[in-house]
This record gives structure tokens, sequence and C-alpha cells, in this order.
């Protein structure tokens, strides 16, 4: 039974670092935000997600992320909240020139508690993390080994640690690649090219969550 438990923890874990590998809104928005804006903002932002992620994990605990699963009017104002605030971000990131002027450099600096608030909204407007622990996470709960609240709390925490780290790696890639755009003409076009890929980001989400 053990043995059949770690394989089926072994099976789960896998499957989370496969699906947060996967692109999506959150490994956008920290590349965006780490290359532009350095190391601190993108880790706030990585806490924020992992907040956020905790959150839908005690959702599911309590049976509320199978509500926003079966609602179709719930889930849809979570998925076109989520792409109307990623293109927010695009248009933020395309509209800022403080960059451009060196002696403006810093007013454009996003805040850590901005980072952690932006990374928290991004990952609660994303109705996919939900549908994960319903459509997923049951499929690893064991009967027997203990009641599915503490089963299911215990698989998120997991979920949230291999995430987290995935984050961080992404976090800490692009934030190396920093000291590569230091002049103001470079940041300016970094910061373009990355809105228009959170753009882009945004329609995908949109096509891909439809039902």
């Amino acid at each position: 039974m053990s043995d059949i438990f770690s394989g089926s923890l072994a099976a789960f874990a896998l499957t989370a670092l496969v699906i947060e590998m996967t692109p999506g809104p959150n490994m956008a928005y920290l590349a965006a935000l780490s290359l532009s804006q350095g190391i601190r903002a993108g880790l706030a932002a990585v806490g924020g997600v992992a907040l956020g992620l905790s959150v839908y994990g005690a959702v599911a605990a309590l049976g509320l992320s199978a509500a926003i699963d079966n609602s179709p009017l719930l889930y849809e104002v979570l998925r076109w909240g989520g792409v109307i605030y990623l293109l927010w971000l695009a248009w933020e990131a395309w509209a800022s020139e403080a960059e451009t002027a060196p002696e403006k450099a810093g007013d454009s600096d996003i805040r850590p508690g901005q980072a952690f608030r932006r990374g928290l909204i991004t990952n609660l407007l994303n109705p996919k993390a939900a549908v994960f622990y319903v459509a997923v996470l049951p499929d690893f709960i064991q009967p027997g080994r203990g009641s599915v609240v503490t089963q299911t709390l215990g698989l998120s925490a997991l979920y949230v640690g291999i995430a987290t780290l995935v984050h961080l790696v992404i976090v800490l890639l692009a934030s190396r690649l920093q000291s590569a755009i230091h002049t103001p003409e470079k940041r300016r076009g970094i910061r373009r090219v990355l809105a228009v890929a959170l753009a882009a980001i945004a329609v995908w989400f949109a096509f891909s969550t439809a039902r």
C-alpha cells in the first residue's frame, strides 16, 4: 500500500511539473516582470502567485472549486477577467516610457508590494488553476489514506511547492538577463516585445480556456 501511495505522489508531482512547465499567464508575467524590473519584483510576484495557488487549494478542500467548474457564469467571469487583466498589463508595459530617459529610469519601477498583488490577481483570475484542482487532483486521492480534505490540502501544498520552484527558476533566469538591457533604448525595446508577448498570451488564454 505504501508503494502505491508513494507512486501516486510521484505521479502527481510529475503531472504538476509538466503542467507548470507549460507556458501560460503566470510564466509569461513572471518572465516579463523579472526581465524589466529585476529579481526583487519577480520574487515578490512569485509569492503572490503561490498565495493564489494556495487559495485555490484551500477552496478545493472545501469543495468550492467544483462550483467554479460547474458554473458557466462564474467560470466565464474569471476567464474574461484574466484576459482583460493581462491585456491591461500588456498596455501598461507598452505605454510606459519612463525608462527612455535616464533621469526618470526609476519612476516606473514596480514596488515589491505591487508585484505581489499583481501576481496574486493574475493567478486568481486564471480559472484553469481552479479546474486543475477539480479535474486532476481528485485522481490522486487515495481511499483509506485519511480524509479527503487532508489529502487535498497535502497534494495542494505539494503542487504549490513545485509551481513555486518552477517560477523561481523563471525569475532567476530572466533577472540574469536584465544586465544585458541596461540602456534606455534596449529596455524600451524589450518592454515592448514583452508587452506584445503578454497580449498574445491573453489572446491564447481566451481561446484555450473557452468551453
